[in-house]
Parts: C-alpha cells; structure tokens; sequence
C-alpha cells in the first residue's frame, strides 16, 4: 500500500501561506486563496511526508491509501 497526505481541515488554522506547499517536490500542494486549507492531489502525491514534517500545526499527516 502506498503511503499518501491527507489534511485535517479542523487543525489548519487558513490563516496564512501554507509552508508545506512549497516543500512537495512534486507539487501535489496546492492553496487556491491564501487563506485557505491547501489540497492535496492524491493522484500525484508520492508519499514522501515532507509536507507532514513542515506543517506547524500538524494539519498534514501520512496515511495508508485504501
């Protein structure tokens, strides 16, 4: 199984420029407004975490797909 990003939209707080977007090295981040949750495209995604480990609020985290 691979491992991919999932947001929780309850601990981002959307109130700034989402740090982690600018870490995926294949940009599988993004954030329409800046103040916005950013999305992640699970179809790009590779599961790396990068974007888990720089999230302040640790909104991002890995998980299992299914």
């Amino acid at each position: 199984m691979k491992r991919i990003a999932k947001i929780d939209v309850n601990k981002c707080p959307q109130d700034h420029t989402c740090p982690a977007v600018r870490v995926c090295p294949v940009g599988a981040l993004t954030q329409d407004k800046r103040n916005a949750a950013p999305t992640v495209h699970q179809d790009i995604c590779i599961g790396c975490g990068r974007c888990a480990m720089t999230c302040p609020k640790k909104a991002l985290y890995m998980a299992q797909e299914v």
